[in-house]
Formats: C-alpha cells, structure tokens, sequence
C-alpha cells in the first residue's frame, strides 16, 4: 500500500508573497501579480500569473463581468479552501490574456514577507 505525500512549496523569503489565510501556505510571489482591479464572488481579487500550493478543480463554462469563460475553481493544497479560478479558456479576443492566469480572492489571502 502506497501513500501520497503533499509537497510543498516555498517561496523565497526575500519575496514579499501572499499566503492561505487559513493555514499561512505559500500562495503567490508579488512579482507575479498582474492586477489587483478584478472581482471574485466574495469580493475583491487578484489576477496572478502564476501560483503555488493549489489544486485545481474541472472546467466549466461561466458568465463572469467580463463575458464567457472556461474556468476551474482552485484551492489550497494544504487546508483545501476554495481560494478563486483559472482561467482555462476565454471565449471572447479581448479576454485572452487572461487564459493560464489565476484569480485569488482577497478574502483568502494574507500578505507575508517584507510588506512594511
């Protein structure tokens, strides 16, 4: 019998990140943030280019603010809260730039590292 082991990633301390509020897991290095002016279904969010410590749910077709999209919920590897979306496809040319992104929740996120 095998057992799975969660792995996890840390980024580098002389990064300001943002971590899981519920369990401080490393979320997202600052450099990485693309905009802080989207919306999430619990308020305020962030656009990410790339993120750690999250798994991703199915696909499926939404109607967002800005239109159609395929997306996947995410969530923290580590506590398993939902935290946003992934981008997967968009169906409209002025979306696309938003395929391969990542959408976390302000209500989910804490700043770490260097934020003074």
């Amino acid at each position: 019998m095998t057992r799975s082991k969660t792995f996890q990633a840390y980024l580098p301390n002389c990064h300001r990140t943002y971590s899981c509020i519920h369990c401080r897991a490393h979320l997202a290095n600052h450099d990485e943030l693309i905009s802080k002016s989207f919306q999430g279904s619990q308020g305020r969010a962030y656009l990410f280019n790339s993120v750690v410590n999250v798994g991703c749910g199915p696909a499926e077709e939404r109607v967002l603010l800005t239109g159609l999209h395929a997306v996947a919920d995410i969530y923290c590897e580590n506590c398993k809260t939902t935290l946003g979306w992934k981008y997967e496809h968009a169906f409209e040319n002025s979306q696309k730039y938003k395929e391969g992104k990542f959408i976390i929740e302000l209500a989910h996120m804490i700043k770490d590292n260097g934020w003074d």
